[in-house]
C-alpha cells in the first residue's frame, strides 16, 4: 500500500516535470522564431540603407546607418545562436522527463500487476467458503 502511494506520488511529481519541460521548450522555440524574426528584419533595413547616389552627407549618415545596422545583425545572429542552443537544451530536458515519466508510469503499472497477482494466488489459496447448516 505504502509503495503504492510512493509510485503514484513519484509519477505525479515526474508528469509535472515533463510538463514544465515541455512548457520551456515551446519557450525556446517561441525565442528562436523572435531572433529568426529580427534577423530578417535587420536584413531587410540593411538592404533598405545601403548608399546611394546623394549628397556627401545623405552618403555618410546612410553609411553610418547601415555600419550600426551591420552591428546590430552581428548580435542577432549571436543570439539567435544562443536561443538555438537553449532551444536544443530544453528539448533535451523534455525527452529526458518523457522518459522518466514513462520509467515511473511502468514501475506504478508494475506494482498494480502484481498487487493484482498476489491477490489472486491470496484468493486461489484460501479455504473454499463453507455454508452454514441450519
Amino acid at each position: 500500500m505504502r509503495d503504492a502511494r510512493l509510485l503514484k506520488r513519484i509519477h505525479r511529481v515526474r508528469t509535472v516535470q515533463l510538463t514544465l519541460a515541455r512548457a520551456e521548450e515551446v519557450r525556446a522555440t517561441g525565442g528562436v522564431e523572435n531572433e529568426r524574426q529580427l534577423v530578417g528584419r535587420i536584413a531587410e533595413l540593411a538592404a533598405a540603407v545601403a548608399p546611394a547616389s546623394g549628397s556627401a552627407a545623405a552618403l555618410m549618415a546612410r553609411a553610418h546607418y547601415a555600419e550600426r545596422l551591420h552591428q546590430s545583425a552581428t548580435a542577432a545572429s549571436t543570439r539567435l545562436m544562443r536561443a538555438e542552443a537553449e532551444l536544443a537544451r530544453t528539448a533535451e530536458a523534455a525527452r529526458a522527463a518523457r522518459r522518466d515519466q514513462a520509467a515511473a508510469e511502468k514501475l506504478r503499472d508494475r506494482a498494480t500487476a502484481e498487487a493484482a497477482l498476489a491477490e489472486m494466488r491470496a484468493l486461489a489459496e484460501a479455504p473454499p467458503a463453507t455454508r452454514r447448516a441450519r
